[in-house]
């Protein structure tokens, strides 16, 4: 069982199982994806993908916001901008569109830093170079988030010292 036993293992596995808010909207965001994904299929550009993926979102009268600037903090000072996030939909999710051959861990890793530094309670990286789009989507649940999206400009409190545990679901 993924690797825990015991209590944890348990624990986990109650948390992967339990519906989550976000739940609802990953699916609808998923959807889009693939309306996308219906009418160009794999080899077009990330650029193409994205906006197409834009005006599907709107489509279905969903709030998001397009290259999210995300901050990082070290010894207290914010250190600028770190990383853009493709989107964030209803201030919940953050997405990360790809169009590679295949995902590597450095792709996953950025989108789970992109979740865990805007402190967001999920993520999807959705590839979209592949024959059939739910083999390129990866969904993010972070079960600690640490703040609301909208105090994203605020770096994390430095002496908060909560981990955040982030799950990566097929």
């Amino acid at each position: 069982m993924l690797g825990f036993r015991g209590e944890a293992g348990l624990a986990l596995l109650k948390f992967m199982l339990e519906t989550k808010p976000t739940d609802r909207l990953t699916h609808q965001i998923i959807g889009a994806a693939i309306e996308v994904h219906q009418a160009f299929g794999p080899g077009v550009f990330e650029k193409v993908n994205a906006a197409a993926l834009a005006v599907a979102l709107e489509d279905r009268r969903l709030r998001f916001q397009t290259e999210v600037p995300v901050y990082a903090l070290f010894k207290g000072r914010k250190l600028g901008r770190a990383y853009l996030i493709d989107f964030v939909v209803e201030d919940l999710v953050a997405v990360e569109v790809k169009a590679v051959d295949g995902v590597s861990p450095i792709h996953l890793a950025q989108a789970i830093t992109y979740v865990r530094l805007a402190g967001l309670p999920a993520g999807l990286l959705i590839n979209f170079n592949v024959k059939r789009l739910v083999d390129g989507v990866r969904r993010i649940v972070n079960d600690r988030p640490n703040r609301k999206f909208n105090e994203l400009a605020t770096p994390n409190d430095p002496d908060d010292a909560s981990a955040e545990r982030i799950i990566v679901l097929p």
